[in-house]
């Protein structure tokens, strides 16, 4: 929690100091309500006696209890505004932190926590910790300085009606230990099923078609069924054990009242409080409401409780995130891009294996390819052409070996300079909420709307906006669920095409295109990006049959590097996966 605190700017301490002050000047406001009460029934008890009217004193006093309660109503409003202030900065800073952290994470870190976990954190957790900051400042800090200003009020009074509340407080905070102790392993897993709960449901959500296809929703209702229990279960007992602080803080307060007047009218009847039975009375009226204050602190920390042990998990889960190191780290970096024209790639002995695994994916990988080429990856399912791609982007460190560009390790060069080199377009077109013009915008902000439709004509998508009549501005829903495959893979293309890296990365990306549309995509792309080296990854042989150099993947080993031609005479695995596609005459095998 400490460590969340830290990203608070240095105003926000002040207002702290503020909060602390103006609590302080409410305790003693509300310390001060008693001793007029005790005041105006001695008042009272001197009428009674003597038969003067004492009416303008009672009223004295009265208007004086009143600015009391003007006063610590202030201070309190006062305290509130700025404890939300601050809790709420707290929240934001720490969201806003962690999300730029999780920004900054390979997919290790990012497997390693779960996409639905690093949401929870982002978000529920988050916002517990927000609302305990709150309530600490606002509780936390005021319940000790009222219970320790009452219990200095009351041992001056008289020590025998002290023992009697500070038996009550020896009766609070052992109900209170041992509900902590029971419930607070529970919060930590409830935590862990909260992610599960996320897990299940966004995975519902984002395969619902799939789901739908197969008449598989009573296995995701059972999955979620099993979550929810749980997590129910886990919440029935956590509420349990707590619900037994409010009945038993009620059962205490009235004991402690009880024998608070029980003790109380015994002083009074042997003279012991007080000169005279009005005054002991007095005494007695005024011990009562600093008892009532007392536990009402203790009260106040009882319900801190409620939260804090939830609040400490959370703030410990969050801090976990931002406290994970990012294994592609470019801290380090010194090489700084010489020549943007430059574009050649080349792997050497490059062997990978991923975190926690015993085999390699792909091993002793050596190729080169240079500007104006076309390397083409080509293999079966699992053959390690992707993980190639991946580690030339640095999603992953090589294991064994490295990757050079420009005959320099990419190790060498800060990501930002490493990623303007490269435009990446993945497999599954991935589109934002927002504009067309917005999502293409992401691969080069300084971009025009002429460069935007010179891209979008490349990747065969200009006429889908010219024929709508929102053009660039055609709103894209969330995850581009209102265009095809088809669309969002040519949308992506042209997100890279507009950035003109030196470097293209086309990850299995016209898998979703016809052959016609592939076919002329190609060709444009050619001149468009006739000086940069595209690297294809593909699974048609008709995508990739006129690249410069196709390297045949199996099982992690290239098995064959060459040209179509070369590859159809020399490499079995290329001839299989070819004749598989294509017949003789349309891969011009003779």
């Amino acid at each position: 929690m400490l460590k969340i605190l830290k990203n608070l700017r240095w105003y926000h301490y002040i207002f702290i100091l503020f909060i602390v002050f103006f609590l302080y000047m409410q305790v003693q406001f509300d310390l001060m309500l008693p001793e007029y009460m005790g005041n105006i029934i001695k008042i009272i008890g001197e009428a009674a006696l003597t038969g003067i009217s004492q009416t303008e004193a009672i009223f004295d006093e009265g208007i004086l209890m009143l600015l009391m309660t003007l006063g610590s109503v202030l201070c309190t409003v006062a305290a509130s505004y700025l404890a939300a202030r601050v809790g709420t900065r707290a929240a934001n800073m720490t969201r806003r932190k962690l999300f730029a952290h999780i920004q900054g994470f390979s997919l290790e870190e990012i497997n390693a926590f779960s996409n639905a976990s690093l949401i929870t954190r982002t978000t529920n957790d988050i916002q517990q910790v927000q609302i305990t900051i709150i309530l600490v400042l606002r509780l936390f800090v005021r319940a000790p300085i009222m219970a320790a200003s009452a219990i200095l009020k009351v041992m001056q009074i008289s020590v025998t009606l002290s023992m009697v509340v500070l038996g009550g407080i020896v009766i609070i905070f052992l109900m209170v230990t041992i509900v902590f102790l029971i419930v607070f392993r529970k919060f930590n897993l409830l935590q862990k099923q909260t992610d599960d709960l996320t897990s299940v449901t966004r995975e519902t959500l984002t395969g619902t078609r799939v789901i739908r296809s197969h008449n598989a929703q009573h296995v995701q209702e059972e999955k979620f069924e099993e979550r929810n229990t749980a997590i129910t279960k886990t919440n029935i007992f956590v509420n349990s054990a707590m619900s037994f602080l409010n009945p038993g803080m009620t059962l205490i307060f009235s004991g402690i009242n009880v024998a608070l007047i029980v003790v109380g009218a015994v002083l009074i009847s042997q003279n012991a409080l007080g000169s005279t039975p009005i005054e002991g009375l007095a005494i007695q009226v005024e011990f009562i409401s600093y008892g009532l204050m007392i536990m009402m602190s203790f009260s106040m920390l009882i319900m801190m409780f409620m939260f804090l042990p939830r609040a400490w998990v959370s703030a410990r889960r969050i801090v976990e995130v931002l406290d994970t190191p990012f294994k592609i780290d470019d801290t380090n970096a010194t090489d700084e891009l010489v020549n943007e024209l430059a574009a050649d790639v080349e792997f050497r002995n490059v062997s990978f294996k991923y975190p926690n695994a015993d085999e390699f994916v792909i091993k002793n990988v050596s190729f080169k390819a240079s500007k104006g080429q076309t390397l083409a990856l080509v293999g079966s399912t699992g053959s390690g052409k992707s993980t190639i791609v991946h580690l030339l982007l640095r999603f992953y460190d090589v294991t064994e070996g490295e990757i050079l560009i420009n005959d320099r390790n990419i190790k060498a060069y800060p990501l930002r300079d490493l990623y303007r080199m490269l435009g990446y377009v993945p497999q599954k077109g991935v589109l934002f909420s927002g504009t067309i013009r917005e999502n293409i915008l992401i691969g080069n902000a300084k971009a025009s709307d002429d460069d935007v439709l010179e891209a979008l004509e490349v990747a065969q998508i200009k006429h889908f906006v010219e024929e709508n009549e929102n053009g660039l501005d055609y709103l894209i829903d969330q995850g581009g669920k209102n265009v095809s495959g088809g669309q969002k893979q040519r949308l992506s293309i042209a997100r890279a095409l507009v950035k003109k890296p030196n470097i293209f990365v086309f990850d299995d990306s016209f898998s979703a295109l016809d052959y016609k549309t592939d076919k002329i995509l190609r060709q444009a792309l050619k001149v468009y990006a006739a000086d940069a080296l595209n690297i294809i990854v593909a699974q048609r042989i008709g995508t990739i049959m006129d690249a410069d150099l196709i390297i045949v993947l199996d099982q992690g080993n290239i098995v064959g590097k060459g040209k179509h031609q070369e590859l159809l005479e020399t490499s079995k695995a290329y001839q299989e996966i070819a004749f598989a596609q294509l017949s003789k005459e349309e891969l011009g095998y003779v």
